[in-house]
């Protein structure tokens, strides 16, 4: 016998429904890693503060690995930089260690570069955007003369697919960016991108991940200015 049609009409909307849901819950409900799992590499640059001076009215690059693999001190070498990258980070750790990686510098500039590992894990666009305006919260709060660089998720290879998500993500970002004079989104994804719109593996490693030497040069060249103009204010 047949099942009624309303009674199939009902089982494929309460599936679909409950399929809805489960998604939602699911994308909600990543749990931030561990950020103890960071806590000897933090140890590491607060010994190194104990022995050495840093710049006054520094500009901070801080964020996951596209930030710790940045030889800023070279590329920015007649600028006071201070570069607090540490690779595999989300926004989440970023927050756990502010107290050590922000606070301490007084920062005239910060560079940030999150987001990128937090999407790949599987957090949602809303918990990526929560965690970065609780960024934003806590360094206008601290450092109301502060400005603030945000370097967009970079499109790569390796996490192609992901890609439409990261865009999203990059885009929420810039229009609240948008909303503050003392905010400054920086471009550095398109670059990235050849002339077929995929992104261009011959500026990344290996692992079609992390920017090699010709991928910084990019970044170098395209966010000069912009700390030129704001260490020039």
């Amino acid at each position: 016998m047949k099942a009624p049609f309303f009674l199939i009409n009902w089982l494929f909307t309460a599936f679909f429904i409950f399929g809805f849901l489960n998604e939602s819950i699911t994308a909600q409900s990543i749990d931030d890693p561990d950020p103890l799992r960071f806590e000897e590499e933090i140890n590491r640059f607060e010994e190194f503060d104990s022995k050495n001076t840093f710049p006054e009215d520094a500009i901070l690059f801080v964020g996951s690995s596209s930030i710790r693999m940045w030889k800023t001190a070279e590329a920015f070498s007649d600028m006071p930089v201070i570069n607090r990258g540490f690779g595999g980070s989300h926004f989440s750790d970023l927050l756990y260690y502010y107290d050590e990686l922000v606070l301490p510098y007084d920062p005239s500039v910060v560079v940030l570069y999150e987001g990128d590992n937090d999407v790949a894990s599987g957090k949602s666009n809303d918990q990526v955007f929560e965690d970065y305006l609780e960024f934003t919260d806590r360094l206008t709060s601290d450092f109301p003369d502060a400005r603030l660089v945000f370097v967009p998720i970079k499109p790569s290879s390796s996490r192609w697919e992901l890609w439409p998500q990261m865009k999203e993500a990059n885009q929420r970002i810039k229009e609240q960016m948008s909303e503050n004079d003392q905010f400054y989104y920086v471009d550095l994804a398109t670059p990235l991108l050849g002339s077929d719109g995929t992104p261009d593996d011959s500026l990344f490693l290996d692992d079609l991940l992390h920017l090699n030497e010709d991928g910084y040069a990019k970044w170098n060249a395209e966010i000069r200015p912009v700390l030129e103009e704001l260490m020039g204010e």
